[in-house]
């Protein structure tokens, strides 16, 4: 019973803090064109990262994202009651920014978005300085340790995103893109970028292969009315023929845009599985 009212605090507690004050971290973005001729230049202040150390030997690190308006305090507890000794969890907490969603309100947010719809324009800029930072975060576990990135809502967008970076060997505007990813993981989510994924994959053979040996779990509530049931199964068939072959779906029959101890149960499971983690503590 604690575990299910964390989870349900998890999934919907996070509008509740929007305009909380979080110790920042600063990325700026490598210049970019604006709508004139000169670079534009956006920084962009992340909060407090929570780290869950893991209880018995390290073997995995996962980078987790909150959803829009969250933290990264509310899932590093959940997680830690997670069994899973082997883990450990990097929990970060997104920019406060101004989101287009809801009217410019500011709240913490992986990237601007103005609609959750595969039709909506991208915040490529948003996007990469997210992934930019998850990637930094990884970029000093030791060699033998397996890492990966999962995330909810928004944060799952923001992992699957990762995903296809680490495949393409790139960020959306170039820049390389360094972490070898042996996992992703979306919950109630959906694929930025997705339109034009497919072409991107099959003009590189090495991203070609690096898709193909990803594996990433995408799960999902059929009666989701924040991000639609309809947009997680889409992104998982983008993904699917753009040449992610190690990708498993799982639909969660009348489950809302929240989280469930079964959902992450099977998390679990398959983090374990595609990790090879040990069992023992």
């Amino acid at each position: 019973m604690q575990l299910q009212l964390l989870l349900s605090f998890v999934a919907i507690g996070g509008a509740l803090r929007c305009l909380a004050p979080t110790k920042k971290m600063s990325y700026q973005q490598h210049p970019s064109m604006s709508s004139g001729s000169r670079p534009a230049r956006r920084t962009f202040e992340f909060g407090r990262t929570y780290v869950v150390r893991p209880k018995g030997k390290h073997q995995a690190t996962i980078v987790w994202l909150h959803g829009l308006g969250d933290n990264g305090s509310s899932w590093s507890q959940l997680l830690e009651g997670l069994p899973l000794p082997n883990i450990k969890w990097i929990c970060p907490t997104a920019p406060t920014r101004p989101v287009a969603l809801l009217g410019g309100f500011p709240c913490t947010a992986w990237f601007d978005v103005g609609e959750i719809s595969e039709n909506s324009p991208d915040d490529m800029e948003g996007l990469d300085a997210s992934a930019a930072h998850i990637a930094n975060l990884l970029s000093t576990e030791p060699a033998d340790v397996k890492v990966g990135i999962g995330g909810f809502s928004m944060g799952a967008a923001t992992a699957l995103y990762s995903g296809t970076c680490a495949a393409l060997g790139r960020y959306g505007n170039g820049n390389p893109y360094l972490i070898n990813l042996r996992a992703v993981v979306g919950l109630s989510g959906w694929l930025p970028g997705s339109r034009s994924l497919r072409n991107k994959i099959e003009g590189s053979h090495e991203a070609a292969r690096r898709a193909a040996s990803l594996p990433i779990f995408i799960c999902h509530g059929t009666s989701d009315d924040v991000v639609p049931y309809n947009y997680g199964e889409k992104s998982a068939h983008f993904l699917n023929t753009a040449g992610f072959r190690h990708l498993t779906f799982k639909p969660y029959e009348g489950l809302g845009h929240y989280t469930i101890p079964k959902e992450m149960e099977e998390v679990r499971n398959w983090l374990s599985a595609r990790l090879g983690l040990e069992c023992s503590r």
